[in-house]
């Protein structure tokens, strides 16, 4: 009969995956983001982490990874630009990048001030216990 574990009540979704189902479903609930490039790379550089950190409580390795991102300039520039590579790579636009310390394009969705912001955002209703 071959059900495996699956007949046992185990969940055919693994921990992993479940984590990152719970920090995707944070993120389109609590996350402004009209371009929706931002959350998918916070996803993606979040699940990364969450292999290092473990399963159990994924919302708390998302704000950790949140806060090393604001505390570290480079590493929130780096965000920034990736989000803007998947922004253009879903819009089929060339994206805009902002170099630090000059003006960002008035048409760019995610410059380092707003990407600063929203996580900062993001944050506060983590720590609020926002659920």
């Amino acid at each position: 009969m071959g059900g495996g574990d699956l007949m046992k009540g185990a969940s055919p979704v693994t921990r992993e995956r479940q984590a990152e189902l719970a920090i995707g479903d944070y993120l389109r609930r609590h996350m402004t983001d009209t371009g929706g490039a931002l959350g998918s790379v916070l996803l993606r550089q979040v699940g990364e982490s969450l292999l290092r950190a473990g399963y159990d409580q994924p919302l708390a390795v998302l704000a950790d990874y949140i806060r090393h991102v604001l505390g570290t300039e480079h590493v929130l520039e780096d965000l920034v630009r990736e989000t803007d590579v998947e922004w253009g790579r879903v819009f089929g636009e060339r994206p805009y990048f902002q170099q630090a310390g000059r003006p960002s394009h008035p048409d760019d969705p995610y410059t380092i001030d707003s990407v600063r912001l929203t996580l900062s955002h993001l944050l506060e209703k983590l720590a609020a216990g926002e659920m």
